[in-house]
């Protein structure tokens, strides 16, 4: 966990713990979290069991790991795209990303914390649920912003 960085804001320095189901992974991150999403693609819907999942970026240095390493595995969805879960109760924990190692996507659903920051963007509504309604002015995106063409890499 690093130390508090010049021109940081403490408020948004919050400090956030989370966990699996079954409270073998243990967890804290150092916020603020950054590109808050909800994506709506077919592997997160699948990883998530829901209509679509929450995630955030947060730099690596920023994420401890506090109990249960020994719990975690990862399964490659994608070619460099690593997704982290619970080996015991299949909570899905993170994502890692060969494209971006310095940060980690988490999945804001084993917050165990308060969080109390927007959401920011909606992706890969394309995918979604008709179940899944939008009543309200996030911005929506079709694939993922700034992909080419129809080959989307998932959150």
């Amino acid at each position: 966990m690093s130390d508090s960085r010049a021109g940081d804001d403490p408020v948004d320095a919050k400090l956030l713990m989370g966990s699996c189901l079954c409270g073998g992974v243990r967890y804290r991150a150092e916020g603020p979290l950054t590109l808050v999403t909800r994506c709506h693609c077919l592997q997160c819907r699948k990883q998530s069991g829901a209509e679509f999942a929450t995630n955030a970026s947060l730099e690596n240095d920023r994420f401890e790991l506090l109990e249960g390493e020994a719990l975690l595995r990862d399964f490659e969805s994608s070619p460099g795209e690593k997704r982290i879960f619970c080996g015991q109760c299949g909570s899905s924990i993170l994502k890692r990303s060969a494209a971006s190692p310095d940060f980690v996507r988490l999945r804001l659903g084993c917050l165990d914390s308060d969080f109390d920051q927007k959401i920011q963007i909606r992706i890969f509504t394309e995918s979604r649920l008709a179940i899944s309604e939008f009543s309200d002015d996030i911005p929506s995106f079709e694939t993922l912003p700034g992909a080419a063409s129809s080959d989307p890499k998932s959150d």
